[in-house]
């Protein structure tokens, strides 16, 4: 059952990601991707700051904040090379 949530929290991250980055969805496989690794981002980010989550709600707005982080980079690197 953790797996199916896991892909739940991953697309759902992913689509709210896009939303708040000014984005119309990415689709359902590059959604899961981008909350998936906006996940570990999240995690990561987060740990480092010192802020731990234990709810589905908690690993939701990790996954989303990492997600948002991920885009941002991908969106300077865009610019950049340009």
């Amino acid at each position: 059952m953790s797996f199916l949530w896991f892909i739940i929290i991953g697309c759902t991250a992913g689509f709210l990601a896009g939303k708040f980055t000014g984005g119309s969805g990415f689709g359902l496989v590059l959604n899961l991707i981008i909350g998936v690794v906006g996940g570990i981002l999240g995690g990561v980010l987060f740990d480092v700051l010192g802020i731990h989550t234990t709810s589905i709600i908690g690993s939701l707005i990790t996954s989303v904040v990492g997600a948002i982080v991920l885009l941002w980079i991908f969106s300077w690197l865009s610019r950049k090379r340009s």
